[in-house]
């Protein structure tokens, strides 16, 4: 049976709950980046969810690895490699708020992309609005920043935003690879295994040749890698499985522009990043693409509905 339930509260509250964790990660890989690099960070983070994982897929019986799966698993973790080391990298640079935003605006990479590539997948009016108003609002954090402000004197600040956006385009990739390869098919988890295996190996490797191993373990340090290994990458990703498999996954991207608006508020009140009202309302423009392109199902037929409600 492979029909969806309708999103409830339940859902809505753990996907709030995902989303705040989601939001909060970037902004504490940056808050103890003077300690232990981004680049390593994401690795180890995902060396502790690749060992937890396989213990619950063990235990579960389920395959690591199948002959079906291989190749396009180790595809899927190579690109999630890709995604995490522009993250990292991005971090260096850029504001955890400005990761954040540009990195959710994967969805709207996804609909563009699958609209040539699925025939039953062809962007609708909507969705088409909705990529047209994010494209203006990531036109809008590049082009107008503010003469003189902290975020437009940042050194690199534009590489750093450049970084998000390529992770943005292969979180996308990786998602329209799993859609169209035997993944599809697969059990989530093992695409997950895949995903994490990989890019811990490439990641890490990617550390040790960049120069980027030096850490120091602080409390801090060790608290970080235990949310993002466990509560991140491991704990919130099968959530967010288990979420895919219950609830209708249309209704459930609409609130992924949740995970943005946490982003940036964390970004303020923990790191004290400035912001700019250039990058304010360019990350509105993306929010409400992301809605449009995720939610125009709904949209649509709320409007109908209120098309048809006599007046009285």
């Amino acid at each position: 049976m492979n029909s969806r339930k309708d999103i409830d509260r339940l859902a809505i509250t753990i996907v709030a709950l995902v989303s705040l964790i989601w939001g909060l990660q970037q902004v504490f890989v940056k808050a103890v980046a003077s300690d232990m690099s981004p680049v390593l960070q994401i690795a180890l983070r995902s060396g502790i969810a690749a060992i937890l994982l396989t213990i619950v897929m063990l235990w579960r019986k389920e395959p690591l690895i199948n002959a079906s799966t291989f190749k396009p698993g180790i595809l899927a973790g190579l690109l999630f490699s890709l995604e995490f080391f522009f993250v990292g990298e991005g971090l260096r640079h850029t504001t955890a708020s400005h990761m954040v935003v540009f990195m959710y605006t994967a969805p709207i990479f996804v609909a563009f992309c699958l609209h040539f590539t699925v025939k039953s997948e062809q962007l609708k009016p909507l969705q088409w609005l909705g990529i047209i108003v994010a494209f203006i609002g990531i036109s809008l954090t590049f082009l107008l920043r503010e003469a003189g402000s902290d975020t437009a004197s940042a050194p690199n600040m534009l590489w750093g935003d450049l970084l998000a956006i390529f992770g943005a385009i292969s979180w996308a990739a990786t998602t329209v690879l799993v859609r169209k390869s035997s993944l599809a098919t697969a059990p989530a988890t093992q695409t997950l295994w895949y995903q994490l295996i990989v890019s811990f190996i490439v990641i890490f490797i990617v550390a040790i040749v960049t120069g980027q191993t030096q850490y120091s373990m602080t409390p801090t340090v060790m608290g970080n890698l235990v949310f993002q290994g466990i509560i991140v990458t491991f704990a919130s990703y099968l959530i967010w499985f288990w979420l895919l498999r219950q609830y209708s996954a249309s209704q459930l991207g609409v609130f992924t522009f949740m995970t943005p608006m946490f982003g940036i508020g964390f970004g303020v009140w923990i790191l004290d990043e400035p912001l700019e009202m250039s990058f304010i309302y360019g990350a509105i423009l993306v929010m409400l693409g992301i809605v449009l392109v995720n939610g125009h199902k709904r949209i649509t037929s709320g409007l109908k509905l209120l098309l048809r409600k006599p007046i009285s």
